[in-house]
């Protein structure tokens, strides 16, 4: 490894991180101070990690559904790389050098990191993040996994964003989150002696821009690619997902079995949780009707929409009122509390709401709305409850979560 000694910034980069104002969540302006005690020693390897070439497993490539899974796709056709930002080794290397960088927020409190941590599938325990001066993030932070296979490239839960590249970017700019403007970015980026060998590498000279912040960031985060869970390893046995896998417990078995199987329900269509987290990387859905502005959906949380529309937010729409985004199921089991106000604490109380608690918001629609206008009820049983919980367990890539090149490279040994 090559340890790389970072000088604090210079005097110019201080007086800037010094001069910015932000947010403390009532919206006045509070004056900040630097962190005293930023990490010192960045280490990388001599020869860049993995990122540009992950082998994805052939049920990432191949939809082996069969025909009647009519919501069903292979995760390759939701891939929302763009040609304009392929992965590199050396691009990916930068953004994971930003996306843990404290400098890069007001007072040098807060990175990306801070809200998607790891260990917790890149999101955060909290039900609302810290920002920079105190104050608390609107939604619960979404987990990152698998952020390449959704069909749009929207981001956030309200889809405000509409690619990765612009996503990144915001959090730097949110007067709760980091309290910056591009322009204090760019400047306490070009300050730091580490960034222009990072930057040369990455793109062919030490020119810093928002930009090129961007597409590292989205290189770095769309390479957070779950394929070794114990999903993906049982998975290689066998030729479809509907059929048990033999290196699953006879639980884990019946779990997916109650995921992916049609479940006959007293007033609507047979249904199953597949319908909503399609394909085996277990994300969003593709489009169905075209005129719709958005493929988040509304799984009845409220009965009514007040302090939080949504989709509607971004769109304008009136149909998009109370519909999120939906993540991959990747890493679920580590990314609790759930949904975007993480009000759900656990699993269990994830499962419950889909058996018997669905409300009857006015932009709920089939299939989890009944052909009586009424919500639908799963109405699992406890025995049933386990063997899902048990099955989403089977999608958390420890693996994955544990790889040094996701990790912080800061005063790592």
């Amino acid at each position: 490894m090559r340890n790389i000694l970072i000088r604090f910034a210079t005097l110019a980069s201080v007086l800037v991180l010094i001069g910015c104002k932000g947010s403390d969540g009532d919206g006045s302006d509070t004056s900040v101070t630097p962190d005293p005690e930023l990490p010192s020693v960045l280490n990388l390897p001599d020869t860049h990690f993995n990122y540009s070439n992950i082998e994805l497993p052939e049920h990432y490539l191949v939809n082996d559904f069969p025909a009647v899974f009519q919501f069903q796709k292979a995760a390759i056709d939701m891939d929302n790389l763009p040609d304009h930002n392929q992965i590199t080794d050396a691009g990916a290397t930068l953004g994971r050098v930003l996306f843990y960088d404290r400098r890069l927020s007001a007072n040098g409190t807060v990175s990306c990191a801070s809200c998607h941590i790891p260990s917790n599938g890149f999101s955060d325990p909290k039900v609302l993040s810290d920002g920079f001066n105190g104050g608390k993030t609107r939604r619960h932070s979404m987990g990152l996994t698998n952020s390449r296979f959704y069909f749009t490239g929207k981001f956030f839960w309200d889809e405000r964003a509409d690619s990765l590249e612009e996503q990144v970017l915001m959090p730097f700019q949110d007067p709760v989150e980091m309290g910056l403007i591009l322009a204090e970015l760019e400047e306490i980026v070009r300050n730091q002696d580490y960034y222009p060998a990072l930057f040369a590498d990455a793109f062919g000279d030490a020119t810093v821009s928002s930009d090129r912040i961007s597409r590292a960031l989205a290189q770095f985060v769309r390479s957070m690619v779950s394929t070794t869970s114990k999903y993906d390893i049982a998975r290689q046995d066998v030729s479809s997902p509907l059929v048990d896998f033999p290196q699953f417990t006879d639980e884990e078995n019946a779990g997916k079995d109650l995921f992916f199987t049609p479940r006959a329900v007293a007033n609507g269509d047979p249904l199953n949780c597949s319908g909503c987290h399609i394909s085996e990387a277990f994300v969003g859905v593709v489009p169905i009707n075209i005129d719709f502005d958005s493929i988040a959906t509304n799984n009845g949380l409220d009965s009514v929409s007040s302090d939080d529309l949504g989709v509607a937010e971004s769109t304008g729409s009136n149909r998009d009122i109370g519909k999120f985004k939906t993540p991959s199921l990747r890493n679920i089991s580590v990314t609790a509390p759930y949904m975007h106000d993480g009000r759900f604490a656990d699993l269990g109380a994830v499962i419950d709401h889909y058996s018997t608690g669905i409300q009857p918001h006015p932009n709920l629609l089939p299939p989890l709305l009944g052909n009586d206008g009424n919500p639908i009820k799963f109405d699992f049983t406890d025995a049933e409850k386990s063997a899902l919980i048990a099955f989403l367990d089977t999608l958390t890539d420890h693996t994955m979560l544990n790889d040094e090149k996701y990790s912080n490279p800061f005063n790592s040994n």
